[in-house]
């Protein structure tokens, strides 16, 4: 038949384009050449997406003079919206008010200079705000991200200085039988400069990952802005995955989807002692792929909540390995932990230990309101009978993040001091 195609000129067709298209089309008379002509064209829009994509009219979330923040959402047939963020002000909530064209919208009171998450809450569904693409994950949830400006907040921002690099690593680990992540920031200049750097071990907390610090704790920005105002000595910011059982982040691990974000508690390996004794196996990694100071007196090591419970054991553990601790809300209530294993046994007698061989730092730091406020002033009695010296800041608000920027950027300029 005149217009029947040819098999092998529809494989030229598709894996060679351009001639053996023309040479398939000379078969064919021009209606089917049309029609095979659209196909074509509207496969390949398809296989781009969201190019339909286009900047609304509302506005959200818009910092006005003041710091006060307005919030918009357009959903003409909700009942009732409202929001709800990690602010201070009314616990962060917030009933919005619908306009006659079906726009939400909430303003806030002067708030702080920070980075604040929220969501919305429509007839009872929790949502990110759907014109706000910048979208962080705090374990299993996502929040949407406004920053308010003229104090802290600006450190959480970027400006225009010199800027590090973030990586990740994956190191052997002979504890854990498997290759395990890290993020890794590298100082301005790192890449081209044959300098050595002093490193900072940060750690996350409980259904954290090694995503945490640069992604909730800003750590990149921080950093940059830091080392451009001279507040710092420019360092190797290193934040390993704190879960024994997992080697990445979730999504990243050779589970791939399979494995979901939860809560470190619920995971095997917490709290358990292995992470904390082959913690020396990240350093000399750290030490053998990087350009490190590997000295003692050029290694700090601090955390959050779980993280700076790791940070109290693998110091006492490793008391010449760091010269700097900081503990941020540390989850030290000892009564939920088996204190006989030998990570976590004999604390008094390892710190006494710790005291003697020496250090720069060891820094505490936390809420008032934050549920482990009471556990650490035990500790902090504990360090006081040793006549263990130490530096202590109580700050309002309780276990969030917002307390946990704020200490990094009190801690690091301590840091490696010459």
């Amino acid at each position: 038949m005149k217009n029947q195609m040819k098999p092998e000129l529809i494989k030229q067709a598709f894996f060679k384009p351009r001639m053996a298209f023309l040479s398939f089309t000379k078969s064919m008379n021009k209606k089917v050449v049309a029609i095979l002509l659209m196909a074509i064209i509207f496969v390949g829009a398809r296989a781009q997406q969201n190019t339909g994509f286009r900047q609304g009219s509302i506005i959200s979330p818009q910092v006005n003079e003041g710091n006060m923040v307005t919030f918009r959402l357009k959903a003409p047939l909700a009942h009732s919206v409202s929001i709800k963020g990690d602010w201070e002000t009314d616990g962060g909530k917030g009933s919005m008010t619908k306009d006659a064209n079906g726009v939400w919208s909430f303003t806030t009171p002067s708030l702080p200079s920070d980075m604040y998450l929220y969501t919305f809450n429509v007839d009872s569904v929790q949502m990110l705000d759907p014109t706000n693409a910048f979208v962080v994950r705090d374990v299993g949830n996502l929040f949407s991200v406004v920053i308010t400006n003229k104090g802290n907040g600006d450190y959480y921002s970027v400006k225009d200085v010199p800027h590090g690099s973030v990586t990740r690593s994956w190191y052997p680990s002979a504890t854990f039988s498997t290759s395990r992540r890290l993020t890794v920031y590298t100082p301005p200049g790192y890449e081209v400069s044959k300098a050595r750097y002093p490193v900072l071990y940060l750690l996350h907390g409980s259904g954290g990952d090694e995503e945490a610090w640069v992604s909730l704790g800003a750590v990149p920005r921080i950093m940059d802005n830091l080392l451009a105002e001279g507040k710092v000595e420019p360092m190797i910011v290193v934040m390993p995955n704190g879960n024994p059982s997992k080697q990445a982040a979730p999504g990243e691990t050779k589970e791939n989807l399979a494995y979901r974000p939860v809560m470190s508690n619920t995971l095997p390996g917490y709290k358990e002692g292995s992470y904390e004794l082959s913690f020396k196996e990240i350093v000399d990694f750290v030490d053998k792929r990087y350009r490190t100071k590997p000295e003692k007196s050029k290694r700090a090591v601090a955390g959050l909540s779980m993280g700076g419970f790791h940070s109290l054991f693998i110091s006492t553990n490793h008391p010449d390995v760091f010269d700097y601790a900081g503990l941020f809300s540390p989850g030290i209530n000892f009564k939920t932990v088996n204190m006989t294993i030998p990570a976590y046994s004999n604390l008094e007698t390892k710190l006494a230990v710790q005291m003697k061989k020496g250090f720069k730092l060891y820094w505490m730091a936390i809420g008032t309101t934050d549920a482990l406020f009471e556990p650490l002033q035990e500790y902090k009695k504990t360090l006081d009978n040793l006549h263990f010296p130490y530096t202590y800041v109580q700050s309002t608000r309780g276990h969030i993040w917002s307390n946990w920027r704020s200490y990094l950027l009190q801690f690091t300029p301590l840091l490696f001091k010459k």
